[in-house]
């Protein structure tokens, strides 16, 4: 069950949302959630680069009849 709450952000930070959610094909809701989840990521996981966080969090969101399946290079013998 998904709850709804209103906040106040800045209004810089809700423009920029508004850009990048209609790049990213989400909401201005769904794109700062994705930003929320991102920084907590990023936090809980210090060594990793957050362009990886980011990137692995934007591909579990995918659905999965749009992922491709890991072929392994072939094994040179």
């Amino acid at each position: 069950m998904s709850v709804t709450s209103s906040i106040r952000i800045n209004r810089d930070l809700y423009e920029q949302a508004k850009l990048d959610a209609e790049l990213e094909h989400r909401t201005i809701a769904g794109q700062i959630e994705f930003w929320a989840r991102v920084g907590r990521a990023a936090l809980d996981n210090p060594d990793l680069p957050v362009s990886f966080v980011a990137e692995s969090l934007a591909s579990l969101a995918e659905p999965h009849e749009h992922l491709q399946p890991f072929v392994p290079r072939s094994r040179h013998t």
